[in-house]
């Protein structure tokens, strides 16, 4: 009877990586059975194959577990089915050939550990009543390097830079210069002070770059969850050149559609979140929803944007991402949507789980695309050649793709 039991409980839980999370601490079990799969494979596995020993409940308990190891294995055949068209969706949608990204999903990359570099403590602003630091991982590529902002998740209210640092690591050991701000957090600053803050960021990395090699043409915005709210808004209203992309970790886009279909209360109360943020009710400030809205400022001239979302997020809808998606995709700007069917909010919180592993290679092409590196050692005067080199690549490849794809005149026959 215990092993039924246990057994029993183990199908319950792995329900979590097809459906929805119900309440806020399943949701929390959600990221770990979806990107942590194998754990629970291996204890069902096991309490299948006890049943060997046990007469009781043998046939009723082996059928359930085995319907439970099914269903945990279920977002890695996913990631593989995502995986294979991921690199083809990308460059297609980036113009992008040459260089690479590794295979978007391999089984033996759930095995290995994430290795992290150090990083600095550096203060770029100080306000009057507060001062601000950013987390600085150096490139471990010599040479002026490309740099990644990264604005941390957390309601607006509550997180700070050092959260989920491996993706920062990884990246400076691919090239970046990666910086993780912290920012002014609500109730007592609205918005839009996180955006001015990282418009003080960016000021802050132009006056240090060369102590820190940061080439200051080149700019890369990534945000989770509110923190892409602030990167997605500050990416299309500062109007700044150079930043070059955007990365939007399932982020709240439509901020006025966000109040009216509010997040299960068991999770999370939303509608208090984004008044604590925006200093009232949709009914009470109306402008303050438009005015955070990224979606609102979208136009022809917005940088490319990478958008990932897991369909059974709880936290943030994920029809944000797809009214996002629409909006660019109507003003022409080059944009890519890694839609994960099994993840939730958070999924990256491994980064070589299915999830984990897909979402980092799409984020190095994305890099790749918008914002080149050149090769190893090269310095300063030889950056505006290679950038200049790139962009006749890619713009030889977009016009080879639209004549590939114009409808060619038929031959006509000799009489």
């Amino acid at each position: 009877m215990t092993r039924l039991l246990l057994i029993i409980l183990f199908f319950l839980i792995s329900l979590l990586a097809v459906f929805e999370a119900p309440a806020y601490y399943l949701w929390l079990l959600a990221i770990v059975v979806a990107e942590f799969p194998l754990v629970f494979v291996t204890i069902s596995a096991v309490l299948v194959a006890s049943g060997f020993w046990l007469q009781k409940h043998q046939l009723a308990g082996t059928v359930i577990g085995v319907v439970s190891v099914i269903l945990y294995l279920s977002p890695i055949v996913r990631a593989y089915a995502v995986g294979g068209t991921l690199k083809d969706e990308l460059n297609t949608a980036f113009s992008l050939t040459g260089g690479d990204a590794g295979q978007p999903f391999s089984f033996s990359k759930l095995f290995i550990p994430t290795k992290d570099i150090a990083c600095k403590t550096l203060t770029y602003i100080n306000y009057a009543d507060t001062a601000l630091t950013l987390n600085y991982y150096p490139s471990q590529v010599a040479g002026k390097r490309p740099c990644v902002i990264v604005v941390h998740g957390g309601s607006w209210a509550k997180g700070d830079k050092a959260q989920l640092p491996e993706l920062n690591s990884y990246l400076a050991r691919k090239g970046y210069n990666v910086v993780s701000i912290d920012y002014r957090m609500a109730p007592k600053y609205k918005n839009p002070a996180p955006v001015m803050d990282l418009k003080e960021a960016l000021k802050y990395l132009r006056k240090e770059s060369d102590k820190l090699n940061i080439d200051t043409n080149n700019f890369v915005l990534l945000g989770r969850s509110a923190g892409a709210q602030i990167a997605l808004l500050a990416a299309y209203t500062l109007h700044d050149k150079s930043i070059k992309g955007v990365i939007d970790f399932y982020g709240p886009a439509d901020m006025v559609w966000g109040y009216s279909l509010p997040a299960n209360p068991w999770i999370m109360d939303s509608r208090g979140v984004m008044e604590a943020y925006l200093g009232g009710s949709y009914a009470k400030v109306p402008q303050n929803y438009a005015a955070s809205s990224p979606i609102e400022f979208v136009d022809k001239d917005s940088p490319p944007t990478l958008i990932i979302h897991g369909h059974n997020d709880v936290l943030v809808a994920y029809e944000h991402s797809r009214r996002l998606s629409q909006k660019l995709e109507q003003n022409g700007v080059k944009h890519y949507w890694l839609k994960l069917p099994w993840a939730t909010h958070g999924f990256d919180f491994n980064l070589n789980g299915p999830g984990g592993q897909l979402s980092t290679c799409a984020v190095e092409r994305f890099l790749q695309a918008v914002s080149p590196q050149p090769p190893e050692g090269e310095g300063t005067a030889n950056l505006t050649h290679y950038r200049v080199l790139t962009s006749l690549k890619r713009l030889n490849t977009a016009k080879a793709i639209r004549h590939s794809t114009q409808p060619q005149m038929p031959l006509r026959r000799s009489p």
